[in-house]
C-alpha cells in the first residue's frame, strides 16, 4: 500500500512539473544586457528593421512549425529577416547564447541587440508583439 501511495505522489508531482514546463514553453521573455549579434556571427545579413533568429535541430518537429510561423511573420512585416541556425553546426554560438533547447527564437532589433527570447515554439501573435518592441 505504501508503494502505491509513493507512486501516485511521484506521478502527481511529475504531472504538475510537466504542465508548468508546457505553460512556460514558447513564451517571449525580455532580454537585456546581451551583446549584439552581427551578420558575421549569424552567417546572414540582419534585417533592416529587425531579425528573427531561430536555433533548430534536424529532428525537431516544433522547429518545422516555428520555421513556418517566423517565415510568415518575416514576409508580413517589411524589413524583417528570418535567419535559421542549425544548433548542431554552430555549437560555439549555442554555448555563447546559452541555448538549451530547440527551437529557441531570438528577436533582434536593427542593431542586432536581443530584445526578446523564447525557448520552445512561440505563438505567431507573441512574435508579432515582440517585433513591435524591436522596430
Amino acid at each position: 500500500m505504501t508503494g502505491l501511495v509513493v507512486c501516485v505522489a511521484v506521478l502527481a508531482v511529475a504531472s504538475a512539473f510537466g504542465l508548468m514546463q508546457r505553460r512556460r514553453s514558447g513564451r517571449m521573455k525580455v532580454r537585456q544586457g546581451e551583446a549584439a549579434l552581427g551578420a558575421a556571427q549569424l552567417g546572414e545579413a540582419l534585417g533592416d528593421r529587425a531579425t528573427l533568429v531561430q536555433f533548430s535541430s534536424a529532428f525537431c518537429a516544433p522547429c518545422r512549425a516555428t520555421r513556418r510561423v517566423l517565415g510568415e511573420v518575416a514576409e508580413m512585416v517589411p524589413g524583417v529577416a528570418h535567419v535559421e541556425i542549425d544548433a548542431e553546426e554552430r555549437l560555439d554560438l549555442v554555448r555563447e547564447l546559452g541555448v538549451l533547447k530547440t527551437p529557441t527564437v531570438l528577436v533582434l532589433d536593427a542593431a542586432g541587440h536581443i530584445v526578446r527570447r523564447a525557448s520552445g515554439q512561440p505563438r505567431k501573435a507573441d512574435v508579432i508583439a515582440a517585433l513591435g518592441e524591436a522596430v
